[in-house]
């Protein structure tokens, strides 16, 4: 008996990109949120909400947080501690996972801010990281609703940091694409799809599962792009921020929030088979 040795053409690399659903229930759209009053009422109300897509509150869908570089927007931990507070931890946490530099600023787009909505996708919800282009995210304000999405197809270059790739929020039209036209929010944003004089709308990061939104952006009047969706900064004082964002995005009349997750699955196959003798 004979054996030959297998070569390089006998083994092939599959590499596959597999899109799915985001939500519970393997549906692409969430419609419906809900929060939990138990938790509302709680200590960890402070820090941050979880949203859920029934009031049966069994499945977290995503939570949302609040950060400022200064503290304002809550509470204090202790009068005679300036600036510590739940609002400073939480920027402090996010600086570390997406900047990994306690002195470093977030910019969006172009702006640099002190403060930010986080958007936390629940770690289950997703296999290996959000899809870019899928994102679709509507936000009610006191002047109206504008819709989101993110940058992916419209930029050539991914820039990088340390939670990943890093795309910029746009003004849009559905998701993958931006707003056109004029009327309501989307006539005072920029060729780029970002809000007039404050940046982008925010960051996406699906490598991390997360979304800042950037309130200075979106609390513009209309004509710079924003919907009214004000953000409270105040001292020592509860600014109910988690609250304001969730309220955004729950009390459109045609409340959306859109997105897929990505994995990618890599196969190794080899194949054996009989040859004719030389």
């Amino acid at each position: 008996m004979s054996f030959k040795r297998l070569e390089a053409d006998d083994f092939v690399i599959s590499s596959d990109s597999i899109t799915a659903a985001m939500w519970v229930g393997n549906v692409p759209t969430l419609t419906y949120f809900f929060t939990s009053s138990t938790q509302f009422a709680g200590s960890s109300g402070n820090y941050y909400l979880n949203i859920y897509s029934s009031s049966a509150e069994q499945d977290i869908q995503f939570a949302i947080a609040y950060g400022n570089e200064y503290g304002s927007g809550s509470v204090l931990y202790n009068d005679a501690v300036t600036g510590s507070s739940y609002t400073r931890t939480i920027y402090g946490q996010y600086q570390n996972l997406v900047l990994g530099d306690e002195n470093a600023s977030f910019i969006f787009g172009n702006v640099t801010s002190s403060d930010f909505w986080a958007i936390s996708l629940e770690r289950n919800r997703y296999k290996e990281a959000l899809f870019p282009g899928s994102l679709f995210l509507k936000l009610s304000g006191s002047l109206g609703v504008i819709q989101l999405t993110d940058d992916s197809n419209y930029t050539n270059t991914t820039v990088f940091n340390e939670a990943g790739r890093v795309f910029n929020l746009i003004s849009a039209s559905s998701a993958g694409t931006i707003a056109t036209g004029v009327g309501g929010p989307n006539s005072g944003s920029n060729a780029d799809g970002w809000s007039i004089n404050s940046g982008s709308y925010g960051l996406f990061l699906p490598d991390i599962g997360t979304i800042l939104l950037n309130p200075v952006a979106l609390s513009g009047s209309l004509s710079a792009g924003g919907i009214g969706l004000n953000v409270s900064r105040s001292f020592d004082a509860p600014g109910n921020n988690n609250n304001r964002l969730f309220r955004a995005i729950s009390g459109s009349s045609a409340s959306t929030f859109t997105l897929n997750s990505q994995e990618s699955v890599t196969s190794d196959f080899i194949f054996v088979r009989p040859k004719a003798l030389s």
